[in-house]
């Protein structure tokens, strides 16, 4: 089946050099982009229930951009002045460098991992002194904890902030030829949303181990599974599909 249509299950890319409008400008695709899920703050009232004390902390483990916007959110919220000393151990490049909105980078002690949590755990090893906290959402994939208790360090979770099922109710009798996920709540959403959604002809493409797992468990069959030695990123995967597909 040919491919015109491809619903993203993300926010619309920011900038105008998005590999996606080069996609679909290429292949002559119509791409939409619609959040599945979205972020609620826990409010700093609800942290401190969770007996968290900001002052307890010598390091902070982030592994996501939402991660350092929650954590400085609730430690203002709390009126806690964050150290010049606290380190900072970030899963990748990219939430390293989302820290200068917040921090003069070239002044504090940041550590970064190369986008794994196993390579993040290699440099957290390293600093075994110190009082962890990991901000995170509500919903935590099992290899943070598990690693961290692995290595015996000491660390502590806070639940800054929620993932939410968004409402599509818009969408009901909207068809795509592929719908992409990049997460297991993106397809907890799909199904909270449309209970009776049946796969039919649309292809279904899925980023990541844990989100194949939820999509095969929820009865969907992936056809597209990023990332691959071929196609490291999705829309190398969509690409080669609609070429593919598109020829016949």
């Amino acid at each position: 089946m040919k491919v015109k249509t491809i619903l993203v299950s993300q926010p619309p890319p920011k900038t105008e050099n998005s590999p996606y409008i080069d996609l679909s400008e290429k292949q002559k695709v119509k791409i939409d982009f619609r959040p599945f899920i979205h972020v609620e703050a826990v409010s700093a009232k609800e942290v401190r229930t969770q007996k968290i004390d900001l002052n307890n902390y010598t390091a902070i483990v982030l592994t996501s951009r939402n991660a350092v916007d929650h954590f400085f959110r609730v430690a203002e919220e709390m009126r806690f002045t964050v150290p010049d000393s606290m380190k900072y151990f970030c899963q990748s490049e990219a939430v390293a460098f989302y820290l200068q909105k917040y921090v003069v980078y070239r002044k504090r002690k940041i550590y970064v991992g190369q986008r794994t949590v196993p390579e993040l755990i290699k440099v957290i090893k390293k600093h075994k002194d110190e009082k962890f906290l990991l901000p995170s959402s509500d919903k935590l994939k099992e290899i943070i904890p598990t690693s961290l208790n692995e290595i015996e360090v000491n660390w502590e979770r806070a639940i800054l902030f929620k993932t939410v099922v968004s409402d599509l109710s818009d969408l009901e009798g909207v068809f795509y030829d592929i719908l992409v996920f990049f997460s297991p709540s993106g397809i907890d959403s799909l199904f909270k949303n449309f209970p009776d959604f049946k796969q039919n002809n649309t292809c279904i493409a899925v980023y990541g181990n844990s989100t194949v797992k939820a999509a095969t468990n929820a009865g969907l069959k992936c056809t597209i599974q990023v990332p691959t030695p071929e196609t490291p990123s999705m829309t190398m995967a969509l690409e080669k599909y609609i070429v593919k597909v598109n020829k016949k």
